[in-house]
């Protein structure tokens, strides 16, 4: 896993080598074994490169990378899973390697058949490669969006790099703030993609290929998108033993292309299905006991799994790593905003960063169960939006109306805050009630707003993580759920979060789960092979059946999250205020005080359980506050 970066300049003028090197430095955590740089004479191109080793730890696997006459230069961040395949074919045809890495293949396969060389690449990857021959800057993402990529332009230049951070290293990048991304990111807790909160920086689009000429034409290529099957034209479906069979022999399959390492490599280990079945693949893969890790927190045990985690790890004989913390969530909220170059609404954050600089003590690749819930409808909410369909519209309203008197619990994940958050949202059309169910503010958003934003209210839009969503036509509710997720909390919140909080601790983190073909062929499979009553990914679970530990399948979903609610009431309910309501917060310009106060009131006062809302507005404030330092460096 690395980072990249690089300048296109379309007016002829050479590339600043030393903003070149500033934007490879504002990475160092994304590569610690090696930077570099390569400026292109005669050409206003440049590209730099930061390396964490995983294949092939020699320097001849170093970056850039080029191709036998140099005319191909690469940058990649990722692994392609596939990459001996190709390579048996490059090496049949002709081509000489220097490396027995993985991103010298893409070179060459590029010198061979263009931007068409993406299409074959199995794995996680963001890339930029410049053509020296067609004069031409090649960029492209993975299929699901799991490694980064954000791009700058202007009518002079064109950058890109893995981080925003490093963009904002770069003397001319304009960092001005884009006021209208601020609504989007209190309705969600993140700004969906491809806007960022930077006003001329966007990200890549996952499964996209982007060509940049050197006189500044461009062209882009969308070369894959999870499609799920048309109802009305579906053909005969396979048995659900059957069904079970092939899933099982698809995610061992995957789990199998992601233990290539040349270092070492472990497991992340929740209470959950999805991990749980990623180590017992592994371990039955591996000569060597699986090195695996878990999180807990002191105090609360409707946030620890550790205890379900420890009875798989015991079943498997893995080598375990427990983390039992009771961490200051403000020692670590300024890091986990300046590793996500702005606001972050997930406080599961928190965890995962902890765990990630935990286990890179012990490895340097880990493999996760991300991906599960997305692929098998694994997500509580799915059954609660089915269910809600069967209820006429007034009995939501009554629903709402009889549910909203009754006391908030202590926390989110107790079953009565779940019960009135779904009868709250239960009238709402089927997309929007996701939306709501998963979203930070949602009838309260104008509240917050304050009289900067409330003048582009009239214009925003509560759908507008979901425009231009395709794969859906004709699929069936639960289809159109899951691509919904897919396309947004996926891909904006969980693989971000996954990633920043990964590299931030130069770890390396692999999802089995979200293999192209595990993807594709659950994506084909009947609803009710997915999503059976009340029992959530139905094949997933009887594939494996003989290997899930009975308190593993019997285990409520819980998700990985922390006591929001509790901290925010106990020991961090003065820096919530001190920092939201202080006269200098810069958050005043944005949102409404008077509100905001009402939250935390009304918060502190076990009128409602407003954590979360809370941590979205702490993580708004703290980047404003810390963006004038990161432009000045």
């Amino acid at each position: 896993m690395c980072g990249i970066c690089g300048e296109l300049r379309f007016d002829g003028g050479p590339v600043d080598s030393g903003a070149l090197t500033r934007m490879t430095g504002a990475m160092v955590h994304r590569g610690p074994d090696h930077g570099a740089t390569f400026c292109a004479a005669g050409t206003s191109v440049g590209l730099g490169f930061r390396r964490l080793s995983i294949i092939d730890l020699r320097e001849a696997a170093n970056q850039p990378i080029p191709n036998e006459d140099g005319s191909i230069q690469l940058v990649f961040n990722g692994e392609i899973y596939n990459y001996r395949e190709i390579r048996e074919g490059l090496v049949a045809r002709g081509h000489q390697f220097r490396s027995s890495g993985d991103g010298e293949v893409i070179a060459h396969l590029f010198e061979e058949k263009g931007d068409r060389a993406i299409d074959e690449l199995d794995g996680m990857f963001a890339l930029a490669i410049w053509n020296a021959r067609a004069r031409q800057l090649t960029l492209a993402r993975d299929r699901v969006g799991k490694k980064p990529l954000f791009m700058y332009r202007d009518d002079h230049r064109t950058v890109f790099a893995s981080e925003i951070k490093a963009l904002l290293r770069h003397p001319e990048v304009d960092t001005g703030i884009d006021p209208a991304a601020i609504p989007y990111y209190l309705m969600y807790g993140f700004v969906p993609h491809p806007q960022t909160f930077y006003s001329r920086i966007a990200q890549i689009e996952p499964g996209t290929v982007v060509t940049i000429a050197e006189d500044g034409r461009t062209s882009e290529r969308r070369y894959w998108q999870l499609t799920f099957p048309d109802e009305a034209t579906r053909g005969p479906k396979p048995s659900f033993d059957q069904a079970a069979a092939n899933v099982r022999q698809l995610v061992t399959a995957a789990v199998e292309r992601r233990l290539i390492s040349d270092v070492p490599l472990g497991a992340f280990l929740s209470g959950g299905i999805d991990s749980t079945i990623v180590v017992a693949t592994m371990s039955d893969l591996s000569k060597e006991p699986v090195r695996t890790f878990s999180i807990g927190f002191e105090g609360d045990p409707a946030f620890d799994e550790t205890a379900v985690a420890r009875q798989t790890a015991e079943r498997f004989q893995t080598r375990h790593t427990e983390f039992r913390v009771n961490p200051s969530a403000v020692d670590l909220l300024d890091t986990l905003v300046c590793h996500h170059d702005g606001p972050f609404g997930d406080s599961s954050a928190i965890p995962t960063y902890l765990v990630s600089r935990l286990t890179r003590e012990h490895v340097t690749v880990v493999l996760t169960g991300d991906g599960g819930d997305e692929a098998f409808a694994g997500y509580l909410r799915f059954g609660a939006a089915l269910a809600a369909e069967q209820f006429p519209r007034w009995a939501g309203s009554i629903a709402g109306c009889a549910t909203r008197p009754l006391p908030s619990p202590g926390n989110e994940r107790h079953p009565m805050a779940r019960i009135k958050r779904f009868a709250r949202y239960m009238s709402l059309p089927l997309q929007d009630r996701l939306a709501a169910w998963m979203g930070v503010f949602n009838d309260d958003l104008l509240d917050v707003l304050g009289p900067r934003l409330i003048e582009c209210a009239e214009t925003i839009d509560r759908r507008r993580h979901l425009r231009g969503l395709g794969g859906i036509d004709g699929a069936s509710p639960l289809n159109q759920l899951l691509a919904a997720n897919f396309h947004s909390y996926l891909h904006d919140d969980l693989l971000v979060k996954a990633d920043r909080m990964s590299m931030a601790n130069s770890l390396e983190a692999r999802a089995p789960f979200l293999d192209r073909a595990v993807l594709e062929f659950a994506a084909g499979l009947p609803d009710d092979y997915k999503l059976r009553g009340r029992t959530t990914k139905a094949v997933l679970r009887a594939a494996f059946a003989d290997v899930i530990p009975p308190a593993v399948q019997a285990a409520p979903k819980r998700g990985f999250g922390v006591p929001l609610d509790g901290w925010f009431r106990g020991e961090l309910s003065d820096y919530v205020r001190d920092t939201l309501l202080s006269p200098s917060a810069r958050s005043t310009q944005y949102l409404s005080r008077r509100f905001v106060q009402s939250l935390l009131d009304a918060h502190l006062a076990r009128r409602q359980n407003n954590g979360n809302k809370l941590w979205t507005l702490l993580t708004f404030e703290r980047w404003l506050t810390l963006l004038p330092e990161w432009k000045a460096a």
